[in-house]
Order: C-alpha cells, then structure tokens, then sequence
C-alpha cells in the first residue's frame, strides 16, 4: 500500500468518526431546542440523517480501495 492510499484510508476512518460524532450533536442540540423550534430540531435531525448517509458513502469508498499486499 502506498503511502497516499494508506493516508486516504486512516482519513477516511477519521471522517466517518468526526462525522459520527457531529451527528450525535445534532441530534443532542434537536432534542434541546425542541420546545423552543420544532422546525430548527427537524432540520438538525435531517442533518444528522444525512451525515449517516455521507459515512455510508465514505465506507463505499474505504471498501473501493485496492487492499493492502503488506
């Protein structure tokens, strides 16, 4: 594996868990502000919605990865 594939595939675990752990924001913060906008903490949780979406599509890409030979 060379060194830019071996980069790519340790960022690419690093933005699925910051992506992750955004997520988890989004939806603390929805439940917080529920009261106050149900509007606000929908769009929060449709952003959550789609960070999970966004980790999928970045395992694809892990998983599209030549494998290592190492």
């Amino acid at each position: 594996m060379d060194d830019v594939q071996r980069k790519l595939d340790v960022l690419l675990d690093y933005w699925v868990e910051h992506n992750t752990e955004h997520a988890e924001e989004f939806r603390e913060w929805a439940a917080r502000i529920s009261s106050l906008s149900g509007v606000a903490a929908q769009e929060l949780l449709e952003a959550a919605a789609r960070m999970s979406d966004v980790n999928e599509q970045l395992m694809k890409a892990k998983q599209a990865l030549p494998k290592s030979e190492e």
